[in-house]
């Protein structure tokens, strides 16, 4: 069999000719249906031309006429299910790939199909821990035509199949301390990187790269419980094994900025619990703080009870309804430390936060609560661009009386009905600065982001397969690209 393939997403109108196949005429070659092919559909032709494969994907009915997102995810199912085709065929080691129509996101599609992960022995799995040098990829990915497009799209797709990694990685393997450990080798060798580490479990990753390093941050803050047993307020058996990607949060914000990191987007400082970004020469500068706190969630003699009042970071008290309702306790300190002590204009929060959003919105969108119109409509716009994609959900005070009804100033959980609003709402007065004073804008604009549903796919895509999904990790990404602007 070839060791090489060429890939050529197809449109059904075109009569181009790619890498020397005339792939019209090899369509109309094949068997056709009195419907025209979905999208994805994949006829692969074996020394055509010689000594190499060809698959041709579809790319649907009318093409041309969608909208340019609607291209853009039709292009990423098109590559994506060739490549899973492909990665099947024992012995294939390369495949060019036509991404003239949409270089980033046929990089995308292909990165994100290729990953599967797995710790089986046979063969021997590029993710075992143990590992002395890196595996080979089981395919070589490269575009016929060398684009800055496909490197980009390849940084946030690779960003994302990190989240996945870290999220899959079973917790005895991927604890605090290890998940730092991780961390701090995969910025080794980039540029303007420095990493200090503190103590245990807190790691600081400075990237200077700018004059300047004053400019007010964007602030980026993600869940990181590494496993959640529930604590005392034990989860049931089945399905617990799920939490260890309870630190997707710190997953996909660490992910992200490892992308910024290589895209050397303009300016860029950042510590593992924090990094900056500033635009060069006179344009629109943007400075990002990372802080993730991490822990695991266990029964244990220093674990918190059901009952227990303790008293938060600003001053608040909060009552222990339910030991599994810990994430909100770690995300309110870390989103009152950050807003205060780096006081940015804007701060998201991400994490697999409450079972109420999964029963909301499912696997299809992360649920988004935004103190700011504006800041809603940059995380919709840059969900959309990438099919990372998020649905507002209600920030409102009607929701109080189920998590003020206690002896302490805030209880950790409201009740089932509308779980995810009277978690949200639980952390927002943490949120320092999202306020307005005197009649001005308020000094910061907030985003929570809940992806507790979006963090598992069970059900494969065309171009990812099941398991943990490492969202929302490309559209963070475009958002502080766009931020940046950054072209």
């Amino acid at each position: 069999m070839s060791s090489s393939a060429i890939l050529i997403p197809f449109d059904h109108q075109s009569t181009e000719t790619v890498g020397g196949v005339k792939t019209s005429e090899l369509w109309a070659l094949t068997p056709q249906g009195e419907k025209p092919p979905v999208v994805g559909t994949v006829r692969t032709f074996y020394n055509t031309p010689a000594t190499k494969i060809t698959a041709i994907s579809s790319l649907g009915e009318k093409f041309a006429s969608k909208s340019p997102d609607a291209k853009r995810e039709l292009l990423r199912k098109s590559v994506g299910s060739a490549i899973k085709q492909l990665k099947a065929l024992d012995g294939l080691k390369g495949v060019a790939i036509d991404a003239s129509v949409d270089p980033h996101a046929a990089a995308v599609a292909a990165h994100l199909a290729l990953y599967k992960f797995s710790l089986k022995t046979k063969p021997p799995s590029p993710f075992n821990p143990n590992l002395k040098e890196p595996l080979p990829e089981k395919l070589n990915l490269s575009p016929i035509q060398a684009s800055k497009e496909w490197e980009r799209g390849s940084i946030y797709a690779k960003a994302q199949n990190l989240a996945r990694t870290l999220m899959e990685l079973p917790a005895n393997i991927m604890t605090p301390t290890k998940f730092t450990e991780r961390v701090k080798a995969e910025f080794v060798g980039l540029r303007n990187v420095e990493i200090i580490v503190r103590d245990e479990g807190d790691v600081h990753i400075h990237y200077n790269g700018a004059p300047s390093k004053d400019a007010q941050p964007l602030a980026f803050v993600g869940k990181g419980i590494t496993f959640d047993s529930g604590g005392i307020s034990l989860k049931p058996g089945a399905g617990m094994k799920l939490m260890r990607g309870d630190m997707g949060g710190a997953a996909t914000v660490v992910s992200a900025a490892l992308a910024v990191a290589q895209l050397q987007l303009p300016y860029v400082y950042f510590m593992y619990h924090a990094i900056r970004q500033l635009k060069r020469f006179g344009g629109f500068s943007v400075n990002l703080v990372v802080v993730t706190p991490l822990t695991e969630n266990m029964p244990g003699p220093s674990a918190t009870k059901p009952g227990d009042i303790v008293y938060a970071m600003n001053g608040k008290t909060v009552e222990i309804d339910n030991t599994d309702a810990e994430g909100r306790l770690i995300l309110s300190d870390a989103i009152y430390y950050t807003s205060t002590e780096y006081k940015p204009h804007t701060l998201i929060d991400v994490a697999t936060l409450t079972g109420a959003m999964h029963v909301a919105l499912g696997e299809i969108f992360s649920g988004v609560f935004a103190t700011s119109d504006a800041l809603w409509e940059q995380l919709r716009v840059a969900g959309e661009t990438e099919y990372d994609r998020f649905w507002r959900m209600p920030l409102d005070e009607d929701f109080g009386p189920q998590i003020h009804n206690s002896n302490a100033d805030l209880q950790n959980t409201g009740g089932r009905d509308g779980g995810s609003c009277t978690a949200a709402l639980f952390l927002k007065p943490f949120a320092h600065g999202i306020e307005a004073e005197d009649g001005q804008e308020p000094p910061l604009k907030w985003a929570h982001i809940d992806i507790a549903g979006s963090m598992e796919a069970t059900r494969a895509t065309p171009y990812q397969e099941t398991g943990m999904t490492g969202r929302p990790v490309r559209a963070l990404i475009e958002f502080v690209r766009n931020l940046s602007g950054a072209k």
